[in-house]
């Protein structure tokens, strides 16, 4: 009976030190943002869904809307994937695809008219060296103060400037950083969302990012180029100035002005041959009540005064968006928005094809970050 106590005792006691080091042999499974990590590169995403519903027939009648073209529906907004390796020297790149109902307006020429729910938004090399970087592939534009990725934005719909300006552009463009107050742009592409050149005219586009203070951020933007109108050809140029101002920690302030005009447009009055214009301006109030809860104010004018945009001549609009956001934690956030649009003549229909002069909407997102 001793002995098989003491034979018991010196197993167990043996038994368990194997067990520990059995355990702390085996090698730990990195997890895939370590990997990426460890080879410089960074990978991100979300998930857009939401509902909407409007009082008028914004899905196969007239919408000065640009995503949020719903009657009454669910949607599956954007899915959007970003890969890059982009170190401070030397060469990287980039690539950002969108997948979802937003996917089909974004599209690029020739892919216009596929109705794909799938585009690559952004897939550009670069090279890095000291203050200058120099990209080129297919990138987004300077213009304006909202952006294609749901994340980077504050309000669900987008405001009406957003979709007067391009979504991307296709060519070299290059940034230097001259101080930390002031960083300037330049490039040349193929036009206003041309993935292949529609023309064999270029478009030349310049900017700049300056901030005299802190709280105070400007960025300026002009591009001028031979754009397609109808069947031939004529110079469009935009102007474009977005600033911002944090009030303080919790209150920011925000204004946009654009500016566009394109030569040899057809006018719509009399047929003639014209440079047609548009232009209009946003101002923007984000106030965080708390840490978890924000609410933003947006209120903008639009003047298709040639019905270059919106194909209506002497058309003004107006928008006033309210959106209260509740975000209980850094990788998720749930908006819920009122907007109402205006304008000078009877655009909208109803299901009965009644004509009116307004158009509100409600809505409600999800915004998941991974």
């Amino acid at each position: 009976m001793k002995k098989l106590v003491l034979a018991s005792a010196v197993s167990a006691l043996f038994a368990a030190p194997a067990s520990v080091w059995a355990q702390a042999a085996a090698p730990a499974v990195p997890t895939l943002d370590k990997v990426l990590e460890a080879s410089g590169i960074s990978m991100s995403g979300y998930i857009d869904t939401a509902y909407t519903h409007a009082n008028r027939n914004v899905e196969t009648a007239f919408s000065d809307r640009v995503f949020d073209s719903q009657n009454s529906s669910f949607a599956l907004h954007q899915f959007g994937l970003t890969v890059a390796k982009q170190p401070k020297e030397g060469f990287g790149g980039l690539v950002n695809v969108t997948v979802g109902t937003d996917a089909r307006v974004i599209h690029s020429f020739p892919e216009t008219a596929t109705g794909s729910a799938y585009d690559v938004t952004q897939a550009f090399g670069q090279y890095a060296s000291g203050a200058l970087t120099v990209m080129a592939g297919k990138f987004t534009t300077m213009h304006g103060t909202e952006v294609i990725a749901s994340t980077g934005n504050t309000n669900f719909s987008r405001s009406i400037l957003f979709g007067a300006v391009p979504f991307t552009h296709t060519g070299v463009r290059a940034t230097y950083a001259a101080s930390d107050s002031v960083t300037v742009m330049a490039g040349v592409n193929n036009g206003w969302d041309q993935l292949q050149d529609a023309n064999k005219g270029k478009t030349v586009e310049l900017g700049a990012t300056l901030t005299p203070v802190k709280p105070l951020s400007i960025v300026l933007s002009a591009m001028s180029g031979s754009e397609p109108v109808g069947v031939t050809n004529g110079t469009r140029n935009s102007y474009n100035a977005v600033g911002s101002y944090a009030v303080t920690d919790a209150l920011s302030l925000g204004v946009e002005y654009l500016s566009v005009s394109q030569d040899n447009f057809t006018s719509l009055v009399d047929g003639s041959s014209i440079k047609a214009k548009y232009s209009g301006a946003a101002g923007y109030i984000t106030y965080m009540i708390t840490p978890k809860w924000r609410v933003v104010l947006r209120g903008e004018t639009f003047d298709d005064k040639d019905g270059f945009h919106f194909g209506t001549a002497d058309t003004k609009y107006k928008e006033g968006t309210l959106t209260l956001a509740y975000l209980p934690s850094s990788s998720f956030e749930l908006r819920g928005e009122v907007r109402g649009d205006n304008a000078t003549n009877p655009v909208f229909t109803d299901s009965t094809g009644a004509a009116s002069k307004s158009l509100m909407t409600v809505a409600l997102q999800s915004i998941y970050k991974f």
